[in-house]
Order: C-alpha cells, then sequence, then structure tokens
C-alpha cells in the first residue's frame, strides 16, 4: 500500500511539472492568434480587347500618298502652293499635304523644273507666268498689250484677279471680248487718255458694212488689207479632218434665222462706239 502511495505522489509530481512547463512555454510564445479567415477570391478584370491606333487611318493616307503615281504627288504640291501662295521647305511641304519630297528624287526634280514652281535653293513657291500682286498691277500690264493678253494667263496671277478684271471692265478701263475660236476672252486696254468721239455716220457705215458668211472669206479679206487674221480656219478645219472630229452642227433658232435674205453687220459690237 504504501508504495503504491508512493507511486501516485511521483505521477502528480510529474503532472505538475509538465503543467509549469506548458505554462512557461506559453507565455514565451504570446497570445494565441485566430487564424485569418480565407480571403474570398477576387475576379480579375478581362483583358483589354487590342486596339490600334487611332492614327492608324491618317498614316494608311500618308502611305497611300507616297506610293502613289509622281504626276499625282507633283500636283498635290503645286495645288498647295497655288492655293497659299507661301514658300515651303521641302520640310513644310511634308507636314502640310503628306508628300515627302526629300525621300523621293523622281518628285524633287520634276518640282524643280517644273514652270509653275520657283525654287531658290531651300523653299518651293507657286510661281504664275505674270509677277503680279494687285488690280494696278493688273492694269499696267494690259496696257503694255495693246493688241489683247489671254485671261487665261492672268487668272492665276493672283487670287482675286478675276474679281479685278470685272472690276476694271466695269470701270471702263479695259474691254473683255471672247476669241472667236477658243471663246476665252480676251483683255484689252481701253485708256480714258485718249477719249474717241465717233461721228454718227461712221457709226451707220460700220454698222452697214455687210460680213461673209464664212470665216474663211474673212480671213481672205483681212491678208488682202494687210491685216493678220486671229484666227486660221483652213488650218483648223484640216485638223479636224484627219483627227476624225465631225463640225458641230449649227443650232437653228425658231427667232432670227439667218436665211440667205438676212444681212450681216456689225450691229452686234454696240460697245466699241460711244452711243
Amino acid at each position: 500500500m504504501s508504495s503504491f502511495q508512493e507511486s501516485l505522489q511521483k505521477f502528480k509530481k510529474q503532472q505538475e511539472k509538465c503543467q509549469s512547463t506548458l505554462v512557461s512555454m506559453a507565455a514565451r510564445a504570446g497570445p494565441s492568434k485566430a487564424a485569418a479567415p480565407p480571403r474570398p477570391a477576387v475576379a480579375k478584370p478581362p483583358a483589354p480587347a487590342v486596339k490600334f491606333s487611332n492614327d492608324t487611318e491618317r498614316l494608311q493616307h500618308i502611305n497611300s500618298i507616297r506610293k502613289g503615281p509622281v504626276g499625282a504627288q507633283i500636283k498635290r504640291v503645286i495645288d498647295l502652293l497655288l492655293e497659299t501662295r507661301q514658300a515651303y521647305t521641302p520640310q513644310q511641304i511634308n507636314e502640310a499635304c503628306y508628300v515627302d519630297i526629300n525621300g523621293n528624287k523622281a518628285v524633287f526634280d520634276s518640282l524643280r523644273n517644273n514652270l509653275k514652281v520657283h525654287y531658290d535653293g531651300n523653299r518651293f513657291s507657286y510661281k504664275s507666268k505674270h509677277a503680279l500682286k494687285n488690280k494696278e498691277d493688273l492694269l499696267k500690264l494690259i496696257r503694255r498689250y495693246t493688241e489683247g493678253i489671254p485671261v487665261i494667263d492672268l487668272k492665276d496671277a493672283y487670287p482675286t484677279v478675276m474679281e479685278d478684271l470685272q472690276a476694271l471692265k466695269g470701270a471702263g478701263q479695259i474691254w473683255l471680248l471672247s476669241n472667236f475660236d477658243s471663246q476665252e476672252d480676251i483683255a484689252f486696254p481701253n485708256d480714258p487718255r485718249v477719249p474717241i468721239k465717233v461721228d454718227d455716220d461712221l457709226k451707220q457705215l460700220f454698222r452697214g458694212i455687210e460680213l461673209p458668211r464664212d470665216m474663211l472669206d474673212i480671213e481672205k479679206d483681212l491678208q488682202k488689207n494687210g491685216m493678220k487674221p486671229a484666227t486660221n480656219t483652213a488650218k483648223r478645219r484640216a485638223m479636224a479632218q484627219v483627227h476624225g472630229i465631225a463640225p458641230k452642227p449649227k443650232t437653228k433658232k425658231k427667232k432670227h434665222e439667218i436665211s440667205k435674205r438676212t444681212k450681216l453687220t456689225n450691229a452686234h459690237l454696240p460697245e466699241l462706239f460711244k452711243l
């Protein structure tokens, strides 16, 4: 019995020792942390769709211009120079109309030798046939051409040249008459410093002159009187036959029909005389 008591006492002491050991270990480890609850899975956003650059369309346009025909690129540059009337370097032309002059020798050489382009070694600018800046310059030029100057040679002189031509005509400073063959207007000077007064008898005589019906006869009559015709009907008709161009049929009008009895006169040119 005594041996049993001794064993029991030893067991209790071991239990106490183990308990004190556990308490000391817990004190060293600090307060126990509760396990964190698992975080909910966050859904990842879908990958953004692949987008082309917003500049793609412009780059495709530039590429189509630079790969286009040389003539089309030259026209694009000349249109820019004509519209703006400014001088551009090759880099500025590239930025303005996407024609790479420095990168295309054929375009560069063609522009440099073009009759409508002036190149000073650094910049390109538009070159009109006549260097005019305003209406005063225009009037001075027309007065130098006493036999007339084609309007087509003046159209690109400066942006408002056509308006100035009409203003000069309205002011009585020039005449604008149509060429018989080309139907293009010819500008003639009307110098107010030389006023001409024509007698009524001379006016009636002029208006009563009967004109030949065929332009060939008119040209012959002019040559007989020592004047050079402005037209060459024989040559024009021969060229038309060579190219197989049929003469334009004359439109018949119900009123004012020209018959064999009709008398052709100069009455349709009243502006040549002061009434």
